[in-house]
C-alpha cells in the first residue's frame, strides 16, 4: 500500500490509513472484482478514488509509440482509465516539465524517462509505490521521487556478419588494437555517463591514455541517437558501437538483426524511471499508475521489446542477459546537471577533437 505520501501540494491525495485497512473492512463498492485480482498492483481504494477524478492520465514518456501505446494500453485494460500519452525526447520533455511547474499548470500526472534523475527534485512529488519493494535497491531514488522500471546497462556491441566473436576485444584497451576497423566503429555523442563510469573504473590518467587511444586508432564516429546506432549497426553501415545501451542491442537483435553485444569492464548502469508530478491533475491516478509502471506485468511486457527489468522476479528476453552482466564491474552511474555538463565537455573534448 502507499503508506508513506507526502502531499507536496497535491490535493486530494488518500490517506495512509485507508490503505492500510483490510479488504474485509472496506466498503462493497471497493471489493476486488475477479479482473481486478489478476492484477497485483491494482489496489480497488485507490482505483475508485482514481475514477473520481475523472478516469483520465497523461504521461510524458521518452518511450516510442510501438512500446509506449500497448504497453498503457494494459493499464486501460485494467482500470478503464484514459491514456494521453505525449511521447518526446528528454531535453524537451524536461524542459517543457520545468516550465510548466514554473508556471503553476497542472499539465502532466507522471513522467516516464530516462534522465528523470537530472529533473528538480520539487518538481516530484515523493512517494512510496508498493511494487517498488520488488525492484533492485539501485533503482529507487534515495530521495523518493523516481523508481527504474526497466535497466540501461551499457555495453558495446557488434555486427555479427562482420566482426567474429573470436576477435571480439577483451577489454576497453584491446580495441585500439584493431585498426582494420578504423572508421566502422560508432559511439553516441552524449555517452558522458559511460565515460564516468570509465573513469571510476580506470582512474584519471588510465582512462585518458585508453579513450586516447581508441580514439587515435579506430576513429569512432559519432551519433546521434542510441536506438539509431543500435539499427546502424545491426544493418551494418557501423561493424561495432564502442559502447550502447544493451536493451537496445536486443531490441534489433529480436526483430532478426545479426547484432549482438558483449560486456567488457565497466558496464555503466543507468535506469528508465518512472515519477509522479508534484502537481498532478489527477493524483490518485498517477500514483496508480506509477505502481502498475513498476509491476510484473508491466515489466514483463516491456522484455518482449529488450528492455531489462529491475525486477528480480522477471527474466531479461533472452533469458540470462543480466546474470551475465553483474559478472562484470557494474557501476551506476547518477549524474547531477552540472556533472553531466562537465563529464560531457570532457567527453567532447576527448572524441571531437580526433
Amino acid at each position: 500500500m502507499f503508506r508513506h505520501f507526502r502531499k507536496a501540494g497535491l490535493a486530494g491525495l488518500l490517506l495512509a490509513s485507508a490503505f492500510a485497512a483490510p479488504a474485509s473492512a472496506q466498503p462493497t463498492s471497493t471489493q476486488q472484482t475477479p479482473a481486478q485480482q489478476t492484477h497485483a498492483w491494482l489496489d480497488p481504494k485507490l482505483l475508485a478514488a482514481a475514477k473520481a477524478e475523472g478516469g483520465e492520465v497523461t504521461i510524458y514518456s521518452d518511450t516510442n509509440e510501438g512500446e509506449g501505446l500497448p504497453l498503457w494500453k494494459l493499464f486501460t485494460d485494467a482500470t478503464g482509465i484514459k491514456v494521453n500519452y505525449v511521447r518526446g525526447a528528454d531535453p524537451p520533455l524536461m524542459a517543457r516539465m520545468v516550465l510548466e511547474y514554473r508556471g503553476n499548470q497542472k499539465s502532466w500526472d507522471v513522467a516516464q524517462l530516462g534522465t528523470i534523475d537530472k529533473i528538480p527534485p520539487q518538481v516530484l512529488l515523493q512517494f512510496d509505490p508498493p511494487e517498488a519493494k520488488n525492484i533492485l535497491p539501485a533503482a529507487r531514488d534515495p530521495g523518493r521521487r523516481w523508481y527504474g522500471l526497466y535497466a540501461n546497462y551499457n555495453s558495446p556491441a557488434y555486427n555479427t556478419k562482420y566482426v567474429q566473436a573470436s576477435d571480439l576485444p577483451k577489454s576497453y584497451a584491446d580495441f585500439a588494437q584493431h585498426k582494420e576497423w578504423a572508421g566502422h566503429v560508432a559511439i553516441d555523442a552524449t555517452d558522458s555517463e559511460w565515460l564516468w563510469a570509465m573513469y571510476q573504473y580506470y582512474g584519471e590518467d588510465k582512462a585518458t591514455t585508453l579513450i586516447k587511444n581508441i580514439v587515435a586508432a579506430l576513429h569512432p564516429v559519432l551519433t546521434n541517437g542510441h536506438l539509431a546506432q543500435a539499427r546502424s549497426v545491426g544493418a551494418g553501415e557501423y561493424w561495432l558501437s564502442l559502447n550502447n545501451f544493451v536493451n537496445l542491442t536486443i531490441n534489433v537483435k529480436l526483430a532478426g538483426g545479426p547484432i549482438d553485444y558483449f560486456a567488457l569492464n565497466p558496464v555503466a548502469l543507468t535506469f528508465g524511471a518512472v515519477g509522479v508530478s508534484a502537481k498532478a491533475p489527477h493524483p490518485n491516478t498517477a500514483l496508480l499508475a506509477a505502481n502498475f509502471a513498476l509491476s510484473k506485468e508491466c515489466e514483463t511486457f516491456l522484455t518482449k521489446f529488450g528492455r531489462i527489468p529491475t525486477r528480480a522476479d522477471v527474466e531479461s528476453n533472452p533469458p540470462g542477459i543480466v546474470a551475465a552482466l553483474s559478472k562484470k564491474k557494474v557501476i551506476t552511474v547518477l549524474l547531477s546537471p552540472q556533472d553531466e555538463h562537465k563529464w560531457q565537455q570532457k567527453f567532447n573534448d576527448l572524441f571531437k577533437g580526433q
